[in-house]
């Protein structure tokens, strides 16, 4: 029991570490993901030949950049990093956090795949009881969090631009006045409350993950069964996953960090940065209601099996590449806030 004690106690003391120090474990694990994948790749193909293994692992690695880029993940990572910054914390890992949760699920797909399971092949089977299962706990959790977050993060936006309305009339202001409050955060605060720290975010990640409903992990997943077919070595095989996964991690990893230095910028500096929060915080919130409109639209014509025009088109939306149109505003956005403004020294930009 003591023992348990004493390692709860390092566990929260992880939160107390400077921020540097908490980047290089973050990055640090990332780093080993892509060591284990060259590991795995290296011990499959140690015989010779199996060149068909090297292509399937960068082909796995690029997916895992490009479904980093899926607009649900920038919005998860967003907002919650928006959450942890108003909260007055540093959440460095975020991204990682989320990033392998839902990468989680295709490791232990891609496992079962190695091992020969069938069960795989049932749960992605369009129409199967397994199958729409888990692509209604997958959508149904994504949609209500990201609903969640979006209402929070909102409440956060009207306030910002009530503070900046108010800053502009010659009124003061501080950073505990960009904070969530009223109806909207109280309302939000017991189904948040168990949302305390960027690794409460894996879990959230993990079923985010579980519907297998996105063309990169069905694309792994058959993949990596194709290539057990055609006799690829079992350690080359699940350096895909692994692979997939170092990917994933990298780039929401450093999404995460990158959102979360513009919010603490906003905030270490609110009247000078009040502007950019207000607009940084609008986009992450109208990003997380518009796809939580998306797939709860589409979770309710799957659970109903409704018919109707309008949740069958919200089911049959494809967002394809528009993550990437979101990171280039979110970084245009903060481009423009650091450009000095004309007609301003030293002196009148901090005050």
């Amino acid at each position: 029991m003591a023992a348990l004690t004493q390692f709860a106690v390092m566990y929260r003391g992880r939160d107390l570490l400077p921020v540097r120090t908490r980047l290089l474990f973050t990055f640090g694990a990332v780093a080993a993901l892509h060591l284990a994948a060259v590991v795995l790749l290296l011990t499959g193909t140690a015989g010779g030949g199996q060149p068909l293994a090297l292509g399937l692992v960068l082909t796995a690695y690029l997916a895992g950049v490009k479904h980093s880029y899926d607009w649900d993940h920038l919005a998860a990572i967003d907002n919650s990093t928006r959450k942890f910054v108003a909260q007055r914390q540093d959440p460095v890992s975020v991204g990682f956090a989320f990033s392998l949760g839902h990468s989680s699920v295709v490791i232990l797909a891609g496992v079962l795949v190695v091992g020969g399971t069938a069960i795989v092949a049932q749960l992605m089977e369009d129409g199967s009881t397994g199958n729409l299962v888990l692509g209604l706990i997958g959508s149904g959790v994504s949609g209500l969090f990201l609903l969640a977050m979006g209402l929070f993060n909102g409440s956060a936006f009207v306030r910002a631009v009530r503070v900046y309305r108010g800053a502009r009339a010659g009124g003061s202001i501080d950073a505990a006045d960009l904070e969530a409050k009223g109806f909207v955060a109280r309302l939000l605060a017991k189904p948040l409350s168990r949302v305390r720290r960027p690794r409460n975010i894996y879990v959230i990640g993990f079923l985010f993950g579980l519907g297998f409903d996105t063309a990169t992990t069905i694309g792994l997943l058959v993949m990596t069964t194709a290539a057990s077919l055609a006799g690829v070595s079992p350690f080359a095989l699940i350096a895909l996953p692994l692979a997939f996964t170092a990917a994933m991690t990298l780039c929401d990893s450093l999404n995460g960090v990158a959102m979360m230095r513009m919010y603490r910028s906003a905030l270490d500096d609110p009247r000078r940065k009040l502007g950019f929060n207000a607009a940084v915080t609008g986009i992450s919130a109208v990003s997380a209601l518009f796809i939580a409109v998306i797939t709860l639209g589409g979770f309710v014509n799957t659970a109903f099996g409704l018919e109707d025009p309008v949740t069958n088109w919200l089911d049959a939306i494809d967002l394809g590449d528009a993550g990437l149109l979101l990171i280039a505003l979110l970084l245009a956005v903060w481009g423009a806030a650091s450009l000095p403004r004309p007609g301003r020294g030293a002196a009148g930009s901090t005050g």
